[in-house]
């Protein structure tokens, strides 16, 4: 791949589909053909070069909520050689600043309030002005050029679920690869119509779902914002025709207690899920609605890798597990002391391939410890495969904690706990314990009207896991801290007041 050109996909099919549906933005009702989101494309490029001198490397933040605007904004940076960093809104003005302290944009377009006091000249504009500036620019006055495949053209900062959010920086074979390995996971073809929801600061919302049916000539449908009523009208719109939806599980459980709920008029491909732990029942509940959950399994280093098949049959005998690995990428299960370990044995999953991010922005020895020797990146994911070559994740290894002498993942508990009618969210942390070390203190989200109380709980979790396994304490709370990915803040568990015990 070191040599291999980037390809702009989307200037392909201006000329080899230019009447085709392209995007469609619901906020402002615009859409576009292939012809003219290209054009719109290199009149975006023309401006970020002749008004601001964007070039090679230099960086272009946007803080927004999603847009087809933000969609050409990200390829206009890519042609250019720049790179694109989409800022998460749900952070604090400080958070944000700490961001941009980090990656040192040359420009940040914006059209939310924010106050960055203690960055001195940084370049702020709003989209009103940017898009001005926009239309006044002409595609003629560039000449484009080809890119390598390691150019880096995104930056995408994590969700920080323990720390300070780390930079990922994301190259031109990165994304290629993520969209190759999702349209053959997914079946995306040019047909194909995906709505995003998920949003555009996060790998799933920026990538998954926009650059798979970029390269395939499909159409995109561009939301500002997850609203399950509104979500459930769109789904079910025969004039859409939406085929493919990508959600995490959170959003999916919202989606069937809404209001307008009519899975049975939907047209989707499948309802692919992922970011957090998917119970099996959830998945054959979905099955029995007529609906392919399809879970899968990334992250924002290396994008689209695992994921379930279409088949139905398939997806209800392994449900619970996040697949088979896709075509641009490679799999491994480790011990400690990186051996691969048998079938059924839990390892580290480690990742390699061209959808694997070099490394982290400015963080060399972050990076250095992030991968082996030989170049596989360690994930921090627990997982194990079954004698079908299925994987599932069996929990993070820093969630991991030893009660007895045994090792316990966290995701396997909460998986069984989720099983139980009454429990609508779980999350399983360690805490310290004089006899056996460690011990689960297990936080549960009760559905509404229900009870329950710590010996059912208890003998429900004994039926389906080991002893050593059941937590020790059940706690009631009202809702978990997520992440915008869906990911439980467990270090934010660790400090939470401790609520009252299930009765």
């Amino acid at each position: 791949m070191r040599n291999w050109i980037a390809t702009d996909a989307l200037a392909r099919h201006a000329k080899a589909c230019p009447r085709k549906p392209a995007c469609v933005d619901f906020a402002s009702g615009r859409s576009w053909t292939y012809l003219e989101l290209d054009a719109a494309v290199e009149r975006t490029a023309c401006a970020l070069a002749g008004h601001f001198g964007i070039s090679d490397g230099v960086r272009v933040a946007v803080l927004a909520h999603n847009s087809a605007d933000l969609l050409i904004v990200q390829q206009a940076t890519m042609r250019l050689g720049a790179i694109f960093v989409p800022l998460n809104w749900r952070l604090s003005s400080s958070e944000q600043e700490r961001i941009l302290k980090d990656c040192t944009p040359s420009l940040v377009v914006t059209n939310l309030a924010s106050v960055w006091e203690n960055i001195p000249n940084l370049r702020v504009i709003g989209w009103s002005g940017f898009l001005a500036l926009v239309e006044n620019a002409s595609p003629e006055a560039r000449a484009r050029s080809a890119r390598s495949a390691d150019t880096p053209c995104i930056l995408l900062y994590t969700s920080g679920t323990s720390g300070a959010p780390k930079g990922v920086i994301l190259t031109c074979a990165n994304i290629f690869a993520t969209a190759v390995n999702t349209a053959v996971i997914c079946n995306v073809s040019s047909s194909s119509v995906f709505l995003c929801d998920a949003p555009m600061f996060h790998v799933i919302g920026l990538v998954t779902t926009i650059q798979a049916p970029l390269l395939h000539g499909g159409t995109i449908m561009i939301s500002p914002g997850f609203d399950p009523v509104i979500t459930n009208e769109r789904l079910a719109d025969p004039a859409l025709g939406v085929t493919h939806y990508f959600c995490v599980p959170q959003m999916a459980d919202a989606l069937r207690h809404s209001e307008g709920f009519q899975p049975e008029n939907w047209r989707l491909v499948g309802l692919f899920t992922g970011g957090a732990p998917n119970p099996s029942t959830n998945v054959r509940w979905w099955l029995s609605r007529g609906i392919r959950m399809v879970d899968g399994f990334g992250m924002t280093e290396v994008g689209t890798t695992l994921g379930m098949p279409l088949d139905a049959d398939i997806l209800s005998a392994k449900a619970g597990s996040v697949g088979l690995p896709a075509p641009a990428t490679a799999v491994r299960l480790v011990d400690e002391e990186g051996n691969d370990v048998p079938d059924g044995r839990p390892g580290e999953f480690l990742v390699g391939g061209p959808n694997v991010s070099p490394g982290y922005w400015k963080l060399a020895a972050e990076t250095s410890r992030s991968f082996t020797a030989d170049g596989w990146l360690r994930t921090g994911d627990i997982g194990r495969r079954d004698a079908d070559g299925f994987y599932y994740v069996v929990g993070r290894h820093k969630d991991m904690y030893i009660s007895g002498g045994e090792n316990v993942y966290p995701a396997e508990v909460e998986a069984a706990l989720m099983e139980h009618e009454a429990v609508e969210d779980a999350a399983v942390i360690g805490i310290t314990d004089s006899r056996w070390g460690e011990v689960g203190r297990a936080f549960v989200v009760l559905k509404q009207n229900c009870s329950v109380d710590t010996t059912d709980l208890a003998t429900h979790c004994g039926e389906r896991i080991a002893r050593y396994k059941i937590p020790k304490e059940f706690l009631v709370v009202e809702t978990l801290p997520r992440t915008a990915s869906g990911k439980v803040r467990k270090n934010m568990l660790r400090g939470l007041p401790i609520g009252r015990q299930a009765e």
